[in-house]
């Protein structure tokens, strides 16, 4: 669809537009100041997801720096340590 761009006025005086558009087309809002590009206006489902996700790849990148760097352990290992520690956390 493209992005949508609108004036800071419309801000105030088209919210509910706004924020209906963000969630019907499920697309950030550019919002404009002197005719430039100021402000991203986002639906909060889509700004949930798109926090999610960007968690989610740092998450991926960190385990991938730990693999490229030799920072692994068996996964038997892994899999005790897990144990233990749901373990040790139920009955304390």
């Amino acid at each position: 669809m493209g992005n949508v761009i609108r004036p800071s006025s419309d801000l105030r005086n088209h919210y509910h537009e706004i924020s209906k558009q963000c969630k019907e087309s499920r697309e950030a809002v550019i919002i404009t100041v002197n005719g430039r590009g100021d402000t991203a206006v986002l639906g909060l489902q889509d700004y949930y997801q798109m926090k999610s996700e960007l968690e989610l790849l740092r998450t991926l990148a960190d385990a991938d720096d730990d693999v490229k760097n030799g920072r692994v352990a068996p996964i038997e290992d892994t899999f005790k340590d897990l144990r233990e520690s749901l373990l040790k956390g139920k009955y304390e």
